[in-house]
């Protein structure tokens, strides 16, 4: 097994420096940056660590490698890929593991599939410089099965979604609504916090709530339980967004916040289940997509 690198950055090193630990004594890479001064000395002092020889040309890699990981940045994925077609293979693994799109990486699959080769959507859901090699992978796509029987044999964690390309991507996507998003949302908490000298008190109770049970639960717990009051709770965000205005502090979060109560709130959840609260939080996408289509007619 030949394993080689499109694109030599942060992810590419991390993941050849683990893999080198765990028995693969030679990689093989192109960088399109190689030959810029502001990059050449950082990418070649890398290659070095990881025992990565460095090619001339993202062809030469595909030529020499069975499994290839392109590591390009996101608006670049699809021009690589097309970049490459007198390149691909029979039996050659191509992932893709940049950050792109569920239909860039449908676009990709059908660039690489249409020449012979098998396509892997891998979607990395952890920190490079933490785990390197043994970071958590979605994988999907016509390779995610070859991938994964070649690369857990050396360490990788790789779990298969589907056999659909875009599926891995979505995955990660939609995980950094919340991951993204809550970290927004924690720097308004604590930007107020701050600002009213109660950032202890305040990030107590939040963990006492929080922690009280586990996330799925509170999760259900949060949703339904706001769909149920989203009226009476979108008006209570609107004294915490004035309040947060009337200090100076950003408030786009809560005020989102406010937005997404009020269309929870045109659910009529009070009438619908007769002052009860739902018992999943799927009941409420549910109706959510109802509305949806409703609206579309």
């Amino acid at each position: 097994m030949e394993l080689g690198f499109v694109g030599f950055g942060e992810a590419a090193f991390e993941m050849a420096s683990g893999l080198n630990r765990e028995g693969i004594d030679r990689f093989y890479a192109y960088d399109a940056l190689l030959d810029n001064p502001n990059f050449s000395d950082r990418i070649r002092e890398r290659a070095s660590k990881a025992n990565v020889l460095l090619l001339e040309s993202a062809d030469e890699v595909l030529k020499v490698c069975s499994i290839v990981i392109a590591a390009v940045p996101a608006d670049k994925t699809l021009e690589v890929a097309q970049s490459l077609a007198a390149s691909y293979k029979k039996d050659l693994v191509y992932v893709d593991v940049s950050a792109s799109t569920p239909e860039i990486k449908k676009q990709v699959a059908s660039v690489v599939e249409g020449r012979g080769a098998l396509f892997v959507d891998a979607a990395m859901l952890g920190p490079l410089p933490v785990y390197q090699h043994r970071v958590p992978i979605s994988a999907s796509g016509s390779g995610a099965g070859s991938f994964i029987k070649t690369m857990t044999g050396y360490g990788m964690q790789i779990t298969k979604i589907s056999d659909h390309p875009g599926d891995a991507s979505a995955l990660k996507l939609i995980r950094s609504i919340y991951m993204k998003g809550i970290a927004g949302l924690m720097v308004e908490f604590l930007e107020a916090a701050k600002k009213y000298g109660v950032e202890e008190a305040a990030i107590s109770s939040i963990d006492e709530t929080m922690n009280a049970k586990t996330f799925v639960k509170t999760m259900n717990r949060l949703v339904t339980g706001s769909a149920l009051h989203a009226k009476r709770r979108a008006v209570e965000l609107g004294g915490s967004i004035e309040m947060l205005q009337e200090s100076d502090i950003d408030a786009s979060i809560s005020i989102a916040a406010q937005k997404k109560l009020e269309r929870l709130a045109q659910l009529d959840i009070p009438e619908k289940y007769k002052g009860s609260k739902p018992d999943t939080w799927e009941e409420i996408l549910d109706l959510l997509m109802e509305g949806k289509e409703v609206h579309h007619r």
